[in-house]
């Protein structure tokens, strides 16, 4: 038997206890939350104990029976995400043997499989658009197999025009878009693989882009509000503040806010490199109020503890680097609390490019600083300088009421 920060730990992870709580410790959680942690992994060790288990034996099929067996008795720390602290300090250790990946077995998981390795090696894609691929198309492989069986030489025009008409009744249309792209991405690929006798991404239905809808820009009175909101005598308020000026004055999305490193931001030339879509890299200046923002963060608000390079770290243990959803999340609540409602990052993002438009910034001017590939996404704020579109505009007939 080990003691613990006060919790008692026998059984089969009584060794590995101590270190655990050093682990904790080292991630930055509190006293109070590492404790918890430790009597989960009292249970853990208890239970493992009672069926003849040991730290080896904590496999996927495992750790769920031992789920099941804890939810009958407890009300906290229930599931797979609490126990994740333990089982990834235990397979750095080779206590437990690594996650691995289900292997694919149904005709539907070799396709998708197949086509997933395509996007990953031959296209260049992250990880995280490859998955965004193949959750759009994953529906369709399964249809096809459905009805054509594994074969499918006999799939049809028609077949692909149905599906994309009939999910773009359920789905908005920027998801259709999305949809129609990685639907010629996977035919495209189904061709050159020789699973299809002709070219069918040609017959995918092109999405209408709407673009009706004017840009949707914050007043600087709003953006004020918004940055005026973080308690600039917190950590979590001074992240939000450097979040929020990196976002409002610069224009960068919310993932390229997450992925920012420390090595990313070049004091003496006053730098910051930006990675964005596809593997772009690109070195902008830092302005100095935007700079001036995060170095204060990076005094008095980033956890010592942090756990990797990210400038901007989760608050609560364990500090690893904030993902792009969190951005938006922190984006979120600052709009609340400056009573704007719900507001998104990608928000402020138009927010830069109107305030530069109304300043006089041209549409080239605005691609650059927004690092846009194509001249046609800058060109939705031509709409919204009403004044320079007024001179466009034939005037109204004379005697025609």
């Amino acid at each position: 038997m080990v003691v613990v920060s006060g919790t008692r730990v026998e059984g089969p992870l009584e060794s590995f206890a101590s270190g655990f709580g050093v682990e904790l410790t080292r991630a930055g959680y509190t006293p109070l939350s590492a404790g918890k942690q430790l009597g989960l992994v009292a249970h853990l060790s208890r239970w493992l104990e009672g069926e003849s288990l040991d730290a080896a034996a904590l496999t996927p099929p495992v750790v769920d029976a031992f789920l099941v067996a804890r939810r009958a008795c407890y009300r906290s720390l229930r599931s797979a995400k609490a126990l994740e602290p333990l089982l990834s300090y235990l397979r750095r250790l080779g206590v437990t043997p690594a996650a691995t990946v289900d292997s694919v077995s149904t005709p539907v998981d070799v396709l998708v499989g197949r086509f997933r390795g395509y996007l990953l090696d031959e296209r260049g894609l992250t990880a995280a658009a490859a998955r965004g691929y193949v959750d759009l198309i994953r529906p369709f492989v399964a249809g096809c197999v459905q009805v054509t069986g594994a074969d499918l030489v006999a799939l049809t025009p028609g077949e692909v025009t149905s599906f994309m008409v009939s999910e773009s009744r359920r789905l908005a249309p920027k998801t259709v878009q999305r949809l129609a792209s990685a639907l010629r991405s996977l035919l495209n690929f189904w061709y050159m693989d020789g699973v299809l006798a002709a070219q069918l991404a040609e017959v995918v239905p092109k999405a209408v882009n709407r673009r009706a809808a004017l840009p949707r820009a914050l007043q600087p009175a709003q953006v004020r509000a918004l940055l005026a909101s973080c308690d600039l005598g917190s950590r979590s308020g001074r992240r939000d503040f450097a979040m929020l000026t990196l976002l409002s004055r610069m224009g960068l999305r919310s993932g390229e806010v997450a992925g920012l490193r420390l090595g990313d931001i070049d004091w003496r030339r006053g730098e910051i490199t930006v990675r964005g879509k596809g593997g772009r890299c690109d070195q902008l200046p830092l302005p100095v109020d935007v700079g001036e923002s995060i170095v204060d963060y990076l005094q008095w608000g980033r956890p010592a503890t942090a756990l990797d390079r990210s400038v901007f770290v989760r608050v609560n243990a364990p500090h690893r680097g904030l993902s792009s959803g969190g951005v938006t999340q922190a984006v979120a609540a600052a709009g609340c609390r400056a009573g704007l409602g719900t507001i998104y990052a990608h928000r402020l993002r138009h927010t830069v490019a109107t305030s530069m438009l109304a300043a006089g910034a041209g549409l080239a001017e605005i691609g650059q600083v927004l690092r846009h590939r194509r001249p046609l996404t800058t060109a939705v704020y031509a709409k919204v300088d009403i004044a320079a579109l007024r001179t466009l505009a034939r005037p109204w007939p004379a005697g025609v009421s």
